[in-house]
């Protein structure tokens, strides 16, 4: 099984970081502005559609707002038999936020292309967040806390 993880600092308090995390319905909107272009939610999954036309649907497994980590699976769409991700929001000791993002899929062969997307997701994350410094917030609307 490969296992990807990739580490960001953005220039926001981790606190905003987390609140469009865990906005699982709004990736499109507070997340990752032109890299996500809709997101659908429905229940416990999500439909999401990215800028190269690719359309997954995500089940979100665990929103835990006091350890700030989110964990999803891709159950629809994509390449891979397996794919289980998470999120995680760490505090730097200079008030920015890190974001630890891993996913673990099946087959290993896809790995090389969903780091690619990976990494443009990351780049659009960090426009997004740092971007949204000088925006008001916007309130959550997936308030659910499930753990496994």
């Amino acid at each position: 099984m490969a296992s990807i993880r990739k580490s960001l600092i953005v220039g926001v308090q981790p606190e905003a970081a987390w609140a469009a995390i865990r906005d699982v319905g709004a990736v499109h909107e507070r997340l990752a502005r032109g890299f996500v272009t809709t997101t659908e939610l429905h229940d416990d999954t999500r439909m999401v559609t990215f800028v190269n036309g690719m359309t997954v649907r995500e089940r979100i497994v665990t929103i835990d707002d006091a350890a700030r980590r989110l964990v999803y699976a891709v159950v629809g769409g994509g390449r891979t038999t397996h794919h289980n991700a998470s999120f995680e929001v760490i505090d730097e000791a200079d008030g920015r936020a890190r974001i630890v993002w891993t996913t673990d899929l099946l087959p290993d062969a896809v790995a090389p292309a969903v780091e690619g997307m990976m990494d443009g997701g990351l780049r659009a994350i960090r426009e997004t967040l740092e971007a949204s410094r000088t925006e008001p917030p916007v309130q959550p609307v997936f308030g659910q806390v499930r753990s496994c």
